[in-house]
């Protein structure tokens, strides 16, 4: 045997390590005393703790081949290679992770906060960006490893859309469901509440006089994009004929309508509730009445760094996992509001953040709900990666125009969406998980999407930019 391991293993008795608290300690009868004890009953039992001192020491053992005796002096079968306890560790242990100001960048920061990420072998650092674009290119060019983003956006880059360089991009996790919300300027109050058909006689009067109407939304192809696009047209108005749609950041929203430069948006939480706050606006409707329970953002990565570092990748997914759960027990909203408040992360008072975080939804107009739809982490199997969401987005790229023809739903939908990653990381955590699911979904406009055929539902709407 060599010194190496022989030093390994009498600093396995000395030592603490983290395996301490699992296995007991093996003990070792001095540098002299060889595994003379060590049977192979006993070298399996002890395995965790001097596997991971082996690792934690980058010793490349390969192979064990002296005969091991049992106490009463009979042979026992050789001990196994000790290179056959392949490291858990992930490739990569320094990761800077991108967030945009928005609650929903919540598992991120809570992650990162509570030391989760470094209780799986992660040092992170959280990296706020300035737009989504922004953060799409970061994670592109390799500063970012890994980031908080609109669903839409992997989908896109995969697919090098919308002036998307084409980067092919991986989804692993779903971060949350629900927590938008779609904001009129405060001049509609007791003109428009939940229903954007009322909408559409102010949309056509502008349209006339030549100065349409303008909405925002936060990225092309991003969630916040197909929201509106949807609520539009669910109200006969067209959002590529009738009204201008604007790209605007999430924490510009408010101060943009402000100024009087938009008249709607629609946008993530906290940015909503500020409008509110500030008086300029008011919510029209939440996106879970849209769609209940939707899908909202993502932690993605590209493909090319999961494909080389897949320990990285599902060790990042078992520390969202615990903030997630962290996240979805109410009791822990008013810490998470304090946290995720600050100047480092989203930057808005922690009483704006925490009401709709907690389903108390004042809409600013006199309406008041106490949505048991409120944002999500972790419950009601909330971050598999369904491949029908990706399904779904494909059929919005198809309905306005982003894709020529019939796009690849399955294969762009395996190719980007992985719950291969998100199933192994749970099975190594002992997480049962929901599954995959691919029932039909009902939005708020009676219509019903079956992801079994999305074709066919892309090119059922009235209302369309078809190629």
């Amino acid at each position: 045997m060599s010194e190496m391991l022989r030093e390994i293993l009498v600093s396995s008795s000395t030592t603490k390590s983290p395996a301490d608290d699992l296995v007991p300690p093996t003990r070792v009868s001095g540098a002299q005393g060889g595994v003379a004890s060590l049977t192979r009953r006993r070298f399996l039992g002890t395995a965790a703790g001097v596997g991971a001192t082996l690792i934690a020491a980058g010793c490349g053992v390969n192979s064990v081949s002296e005969s091991i005796t049992t106490p009463d002096g009979k042979p026992d079968l050789p001990a196994p290679a000790l290179g056959a306890f392949a490291s858990d560790a992930p490739e990569v242990s320094d990761l800077k992770f991108g967030i945009i100001a928005l609650t929903d960048c919540s598992p991120i920061v809570i992650a990162h906060e509570k030391g989760l990420f470094k209780k799986y072998g992660i040092n992170s650092t959280v990296s706020k960006g300035a737009s989504w674009a922004a953060i799409r290119d970061s994670l592109s060019n390799g500063d970012l490893y890994a980031t908080h983003m609109l669903l839409g956006m992997p989908i896109a880059s995969t697919m090098g859309l919308l002036g998307s360089p084409k980067k092919p991009m991986i989804v692993p996790w779903l971060l949350n469901r629900n927590g938008q919300a779609i904001t009129l300027k405060a001049s509609f109050k007791g003109k428009v509440t939940n229903d954007p058909k009322a909408l559409k006689p102010f949309v056509d009067e502008a349209k006339a006089k030549g100065t349409p109407m303008t909405f925002a939304m936060t990225f092309p192809p991003g969630t916040h994009a197909m929201w509106m696009r949807y609520y539009l047209a669910a109200g006969g108005i067209h959002p590529d004929k009738d009204v201008s749609l604007a790209t605007v950041p999430p924490p510009q929203m408010v101060a943009n309508m402000k100024v009087d430069k938009m008249d709607g948006f629609c946008v993530g939480e906290p940015w909503n509730a500020r409008a509110i706050t500030d008086g300029i606006g008011f919510t029209s409707i939440t996106t879970q009445e849209i769609w209940p329970d939707h899908p909202e953002k993502v932690c993605a990565f590209t493909a090319e760094f999961a494909e080389k570092n897949p320990k990285t990748v599902k060790a990042v997914l078992k520390a969202l996992h615990e903030a997630s759960i962290w996240l979805d027990n109410m009791d822990n909203r008013p810490e998470q509001a304090e946290i995720v408040s600050s100047a480092s992360y989203i930057n808005c008072p922690k009483e704006v953040i925490l009401g709709r975080l907690q389903g108390h939804y004042d809409m600013g107009d006199g309406r008041s709900v106490q949505d048991k739809n409120y944002m999500i982490f972790h419950d009601r199997n909330c971050n598999y990666p369904q491949l029908k969401y990706a399904t779904w987005w494909l059929s919005q790229f198809r309905r306005w125009g982003m894709v020529e023809g019939t796009p690849d739903y399955d294969g762009i939908a395996k190719q980007v969406m992985r719950p291969d990653l998100y199933e192994e990381a749970m099975k190594e955590i002992g997480f049962a998980h929901g599954g995959a699911n691919s029932d039909p979904e009902k939005f708020f406009d009676g219509v019903t999407f079956d992801p079994a055929d999305p074709e066919k539902y892309a090119t059922s709407f009235a209302i369309n930019s078809l190629k």
